[in-house]
């Protein structure tokens, strides 16, 4: 964890950034996620730099709380912020609560691990290497091959790892060499009073390296601005807005640290006859009066061809059938179809089509509005 990460930690409510409690369910932050993400996203606000800033502000805190780890972390840091850490804190507490400039060498910690060794007493537990950021993009697919499942490419800008360096940051013929402020550990002891505390060493922030020699093409800092590809798995039944996970191939680290990972959320595009509820498929069957009445085999469209439906006489319209295993792919099997019949009325009959209905309407007894107790 960076400085500026810990900083947003102790200054920024993510809860607030996202709108939604803070005791919010796990899905609830996600569905908040979502549904912000679609109206600030810059593919959806081109130009726009206010929308831009906006989506990397609802992205970081998505980062955070929307991972139960990092969640269960922030919120540990949220409550001794608001708590003041204590009676002699060091640096002080204004108002109750602890300002981040408030926290003086507090401010390099390099994870939790280091403030809780406040308290506890322990020191630090070897270098920590910033970790690259997190990058996240689209990919937009139609109907047919979210269920099938297909492999797409996807291109992403950013920082990537130097190729004259390989990362390192150091120029070709040489490599980092053990920090000689902190041994190469990453972090130095400090005694604040009564409490021993280690802190990231100011050096060479915590990756327990230090470049001599820079690498001319990234100067040092082992990763340059390009376009990189790859390509990506989509599994078969897919949802739209399921986030597929890259693991390292997000922003690479400071220093050689670990890099980050991309996330690709899939948005899928809507079929002209299929729905999705969960993982089955809808479908909305036009029959004729006829055969609600006196019943019929019908054909029906699935993703594995058509099959026949038999509709019982009798048939209500808006009825709903299930087609088992024909509804979208899952683990271990396939979903339902579920068949939603509906009887049209013909908008123009034939002379023979009119002299036949009412032959029906002379022979029909009652109405189906008596049970209503309206009076024909």
């Amino acid at each position: 964890m960076n400085g500026d990460v810990r900083r947003e930690w102790f200054e920024k409510d993510y809860y607030q950034v996202l709108g939604v409690p803070k005791n919010a369910s796990q899905a609830e932050i996600k569905k908040a996620y979502r549904k912000l993400a679609q109206r600030y996203h810059p593919d959806a606000n081109p130009g726009d730099k206010a929308t831009e800033e906006r989506f990397k502000e609802i992205s970081a805190a998505y980062d955070v709380i929307g991972d139960e780890d990092k969640r269960k972390q922030y919120d540990q840091v949220r409550e001794m912020a608001s708590a003041g850490f204590g009676a002699g804190f060091p640096g002080g507490v204004r108002g109750g609560r602890v300002r981040f400039e408030d926290l003086g060498d507090f401010a390099g910690f390099g994870d939790l691990g280091d403030l809780f060794s406040v308290f506890t007493g322990r020191g630090g537990r070897g270098a920590r290497v910033a970790r690259g950021a997190d990058l996240e993009t689209e990919v937009r697919l139609s109907f047919d091959d979210a269920m099938r499942g297909a492999t797409v490419p996807v291109r992403v800008q950013g920082p990537a790892p130097c190729a004259t360096c390989g990362g390192s940051g150091a120029a070709p013929g040489t490599r980092p060499v053990p920090c000689p402020r902190c041994g190469g550990t990453g972090s130095i002891a400090v005694n604040q009073g009564f409490f021993s505390m280690t802190q990231t060493c100011p050096r060479c922030r915590g990756s327990g390296r230090v470049v001599e020699h820079p690498c001319a093409t990234c100067g040092g800092s082992g990763s340059v601005r390009r376009q990189r590809s790859f390509q990506v798995r989509v599994p078969a039944g897919v949802k739209d807005g399921a986030r597929i996970r890259l693991a390292g191939k997000g922003e690479p680290g400071p220093a050689g640290g670990q890099p980050g990972d991309l996330y690709v959320v899939v948005r899928v595009a809507p079929h002209r006859l299929f729905g999705r509820k969960g993982n089955d498929l809808t479908l909305e069957l036009p029959i004729t009066f006829a055969e609600a009445a006196l019943g019929a085999n019908v054909p029906v469209p699935t993703l594995d061809g058509p099959v026949t439906l038999k509709i019982p006489a009798g048939t209500q319209s808006g009825q709903t059938f299930r087609i088992r295993g024909k509804g979208a792919p899952r683990k271990g099997g396939q979903g339902d179809l579920l068949v939603t019949v509906r009887v049209e009325v013909p908008r123009r009959l034939s002379r023979e089509e009119r002299r036949l209905i009412k032959q029906l309407q002379e022979v029909e007894v009652g109405s189906p509005r008596e049970r209503l107790g309206i009076e024909t």
